[in-house]
């Protein structure tokens, strides 16, 4: 068993370092969960995202001071396309629908005081209502999306908590909407707002009763289909169980261990069932049935694998096949987006440097997915997608392009950091899946000349004093400390890993949000903060990467906007985007546990065990075709072990020293 701390010492140490941010939330004893327990009198609202293959949901809810809970539901039928078919060309509704509206207890209409709040891959809302004597009754709702339903569900269950009989009258209710036939792509759609076991109930004392309802939207061709929530309640729980049961994250601080199984939800839940196959989508009622160069390709895919979820795994490979449809030999850029269900492309900066970001995704995917018949089919694109980058190189070696992945809402120049970091890595991955493919000596050669050339290259061309730090000027002439500076140390280039990792957690950039995009601005997007603390692991400097990540852990699963990664503020008002949470993932597998592919059944292995734990491991990772645990255990000092077992075996048993690198067959 992993060294326990205990919880509220851990809670007390966040809670000091996070003196600013106030917290709702507390993990529950049996974790996988966070409850709210709402005070009388407390009032407080926030918004979370779910999904399922055929619906996204954002539910912002509340509870107001006098104990009522209030909820507007916003849903996105991704395949219900509008026109234009562009990238936000879907049906997307908001409803106040609030079914207990028309229920009488007893004859009168409900009053409550809401009790909890519980996120665990639903949520769940128990209230308690009065009825004076020697009557009450408990209320339990409970929101989820179907799992393979264009459905919102809804589970009210009243339990009789008092000593007299209740009597409950649940409306029979089906409101349908239709559609402008003229927005859409096929016609007009229908919408339907309905309750199931509805009628009159007589609820003994000590007894339960449920009824569920449902939001749903179908194409005409369609069949209306009936909704049985407990069964669709099983099903989501199933799958969320999936989630937590594989690559199980064991700390002796709880914080950590709940944030990342909760990134796990929100990583693999937003996945659609396209007519182009599964399409993983960033979400935030704004981008859905479509792909992206970095939030797909780049930010999530590559974790994937470790998670071992199939149908995650399916969503990457699929989201490289269509990139590979523009493979071309005009020297064309790889297109931002594949929106519209895979049908057609979208870019609003240029080229972003998105071929980086495919090559990096596609060669790290390939390696830690295991299947040579995979990677033998993703080859192509990659080799394409480097090749392109090196015709991009400018006169000092380092890759141009129109923009970066922020799309000019903050200048990049014409070579940025970013694009020529994520070229570097997707070199050095290249020459790891060549060799293993058998592409030859001189391919495995050429690419890691260039890796080494390209390293070169970023320190000449980048390396600059800013604002005092020995650090990157993220672009030639930047002279204003910006978040991406942490981008070489994600690849494990530490040259000048001292400043930059002072810049960054310097006031200049860091808040009690995580990193500011510029220095001096209020502007902050999550996916920058969590390559940032990946980097500090990286590159050893685990006491400074542990107290920022704490900090960062708690604010977004206990403070007042939970329990996700967002993506960024002011804009879009921290959305849950879903491939942050494969970023904070990240910051596990790759930084504090070090694993870096170097083949379809091998990585390498630097493990960054903090001081105060003597142990961590990793349950049930799936990556490069296998079933394995991770094992890291302190020694004495500065001494560990590592070990790796396998379908029950010891496969590696290794004693070394903290920060040495041990190559891992599996």
């Amino acid at each position: 068993m992993v060294k326990k701390i205990s919880l509220w010492v851990v809670l007390l140490f966040f809670l000091n370092a996070t003196s600013n941010a106030q917290q709702f939330w507390k993990i529950d004893s049996l974790g996988n969960s966070i409850t709210w327990q709402v005070r009388k009198g407390e009032a407080h609202s926030d918004h979370i995202e779910m999904a399922g293959k055929r619906l996204a949901m954002v539910l912002r809810y509340g509870v107001n001071k006098e104990g009522a809970f209030k909820l507007s539901k916003s849903l996105v039928w991704p395949m219900l396309r509008t026109i234009p078919n562009n990238t936000h060309g879907n049906v997307i509704r908001s409803f106040d629908w609030n079914p207990l509206d028309a229920v009488t207890v007893n004859g009168n209409s409900i009053r409550e005081q809401v009790k909890t709040v519980t996120l665990n891959g639903t949520m769940e809302v128990v209230s308690q209502i009065s009825l004076g004597n020697n009557s009450s009754l408990s209320l339990r709702r409970i929101y989820f999306p179907s799992v393979d339903s264009p459905s919102l569900v809804e589970v009210y269950e009243f339990t009789n908590t008092g000593k007299e009989k209740v009597n409950l009258e649940i409306p029979e209710i089906h409101s349908v909407l239709t559609t402008d036939p003229s927005r859409g792509v096929e016609g007009s759609y229908t919408i339907h707002l309905q309750t199931w076991k509805s009628g009159y109930v007589v609820l003994s004392p000590g007894k339960s009763y449920s009824f569920p309802a449902s939001v749903s939207a179908y194409k005409s061709s369609e069949k209306v289909q009936v909704i049985d929530g407990i069964v669709e309640m099983n099903k989501r729980k199933e799958l969320v169980a999936g989630w937590m049961n594989n690559l199980v994250l064991e700390t002796p601080e709880p914080v950590l261990n709940e944030m990342f199984a909760f990134s796990k939800i929100r990583a693999c839940e937003s996945i659609y069932e396209t007519k182009s196959g599964p399409m993983h989508g960033p979400g935030g009622e704004a981008y859905y049935a479509a792909i992206w160069a970095n939030d797909q390709a780049e930010y999530v895919n590559p974790y994937f694998p470790f998670v071992g979820y199939s149908y995650g795994n399916a969503s990457a490979l699929n989201s490289f096949r269509l990139f590979s449809k523009y493979i071309n030999d005009e020297g064309k850029p790889m297109p931002s987006s594949i929106i519209a269900e895979g049908l057609d492309h979208f870019g609003v900066a240029g080229d972003r440097g998105d071929g980086a970001m495919v090559a990096y995704g596609a060669a790290r995917y390939a390696l830690a997915r295991g299947s040579k018949a995979e990677a033998e089919e993703l080859w192509p694109l990659i080799e394409w997608c480097l090749e392109f980058c090196r015709q991009k190189l400018n006169d000092k070696g380092v890759v141009t392009s129109d923009s970066d992945e922020l799309e000019n809402r903050f200048p990049s120049g014409k070579a940025n950091l970013c694009t020529s970091s994520l070229y570097y890595d997707a070199l050095l991955s290249a020459a790891y899946l060549a060799e293993d493919l058998g592409k030859g000596s001189a391919v495995v050669k050429k690419y890691r000349e260039q890796a080494a050339q390209m390293e070169k290259n970023i320190d000449s061309y980048f390396a600059s004093t800013v604002e005092g730090f020995d650090t990157y000027a993220y672009y030639e002439g930047n002279d204003i400390l910006r978040s991406w500076i942490c981008i070489p140390l994600v690849m494990g280039i530490d040259k000048r890993a001292p400043g930059t990792i002072d810049a960054l957690f310097s006031p200049r950039l860091w808040t009690e949000n995580g990193l500011l995009t510029q220095a001096g601005t209020s502007t902050f997007w999550d996916r920058s903060t969590l390559y940032a603390l990946r980097g500090v692991f990286t590159v050893g400097e685990i006491e400074k990467a542990m107290t920022f990540l704490r900090r960062y852990s708690v604010t977004r699963l206990l403070g007042s906007h939970v329990p996700y990664a967002v993506e960024a503020w002011p804009e879009g008002n921290q959305r849950h985007l879903s491939a942050e949470s494969g970023l904070y993932g990240r910051i596990f597998t790759e930084g504090m546990f070090g694993i870096r592919p170097t083949g379809l059944h091998s990585f390498s292995l630097t493990p960054r065990l903090p001081e105060e734990w003597d142990r961590m491991a990793f349950r049930k990772m799936k990556a490069f075709g296998a079933d394995f645990d991770i094992i890291v255990e302190r020694v004495k000092g500065e001494m560990i072990r590592i070990k790796i077992e396998k379908a029950g075996k010891i496969v590696l048993n290794k004693r070394i020293k903290s920060g040495t690198t041990v190559l891992c067959n599996i």
